[in-house]
């Protein structure tokens, strides 16, 4: 390609070069979160476009840059319309754009949807294989049964192989046994109990992802949970401040999660202060943090999302699609 020329890669392309890469994208989301650590990435805060009187649905936009010899740089533009459901669409859709760090220039416009989902399960079961140190993993819960955390247990099928009990809950009691056919069509041979409540979850589960599409906490005690269990608090939530105060913290990035009333937003608004975050992720990649402290509390992983890991997922579909000759390339999009 030369300068001014522009990749667009539709979904299925995109899914189809991702097909069986989830430890290398996990990786890729290592990579990205110890730069982070390491202070080579620059990562405005994300920008919330919403509709007056529907509070429901949004659009954001998360600019990112990731440094170094390879470095990258764009923004994912990604809307949750929750109402889409209904209609037989998924809640979410988005758009990724790289652009030159030498030029500036556009050079990708990639479906950002597939890449979203997965760079959220890497993220998800990177922070499980660092933050959980109960082996064998006896069973997971999965707490909403749409895309999310189906690519969560894709992601942790691939860590953990021999975990093969899955305990899942959704208020809509059809979707959570379309999940389960699903589930078991794809993965074979795990045993997949659709169960009557959250606490059912919760207490049956050493590792439990909370992703749905809540929008106030309805979680308010962990108690059913014993001191090992760890909790992936993907839709950041779900969880009360009480809940959220009484346990031990790990975010991606302390700025970004306390905003747009998450819980650990709303915690940080009950007592004052952010000091019940103990550390993030990329510190404890880098090991400038310990994974778990001896306090005996549940530990809760609250991830914003950061834009640098769609960003890095987005640069490694660019570069598997040039390598492959995938997507459709638009010459000359910037003039000559």
């Amino acid at each position: 390609m030369f300068s001014g020329d522009i990749l667009v890669l539709k979904e299925q392309e995109v899914r189809s070069l991702l097909a069986g890469r989830e430890m290398e994208l996990i990786d890729t989301v290592r990579a990205a979160y110890r730069a982070h650590a390491m202070g080579d990435t620059s990562l405005p805060q994300s920008s919330f476009l919403r509709f007056p009187g529907d509070s429901p649905n949004r659009i954001i936009a998360l600019p990112a840059h990731l440094g170094g010899e390879d470095g990258a740089a764009g923004m994912k533009w990604i809307s949750s319309f929750p109402g889409n459901l209904a209609m037989g669409l998924d809640r979410a859709s988005a758009v990724v754009i790289l652009n030159s760090t030498e030029t500036g220039r556009p050079k990708a416009v990639i479906e950002g949807s597939v890449i979203s989902a997965k760079r959220t399960a890497a993220s998800a079961a990177l922070a499980a294989l660092c933050l959980h140190k109960q082996e064998p993993v006896s069973c997971v819960g999965l707490i909403g049964c749409g895309v999310i955390n189906f690519e969560i247990l894709r992601f942790l099928v691939a860590v953990w192989p021999g975990a093969r009990r899955f305990r899942i809950f959704d208020i809509d009691l059809e979707q959570a046994l379309k999940f389960k056919e699903k589930s078991q069509k794809l993965f074979g041979e795990i045993e997949m109990l659709v169960a009557a409540d959250i606490k059912a979850v919760l207490s049956g589960s050493s590792i439990t992802s909370f992703a749905t599409t809540v929008l106030e906490p309805h979680v308010s005690d962990l108690s059913v949970c014993s001191v090992e269990n760890t909790i992936l608090h993907i839709s950041l939530r779900d969880l009360s401040p009480e809940v959220i105060l009484s346990s031990d913290n790990i975010v991606d990035d302390v700025d970004h999660v306390c905003r747009a009333q998450t819980s650990i937003h709303l915690a940080e608004q009950s007592v004052g202060h952010r000091n019940f975050i103990r550390t993030t992720l990329p510190n404890i990649l880098i090991c400038a943090a310990t994974a778990r402290d001896d306090s005996g509390r549940v530990v809760v992983f609250s991830p914003f999302g950061l834009g640098i890991l769609d960003i890095a997922v987005g640069k490694l579909v660019y570069d598997l699609a040039i390598a492959r000759s995938f997507g459709k390339i638009i010459e000359a999009f910037c003039g000559t």
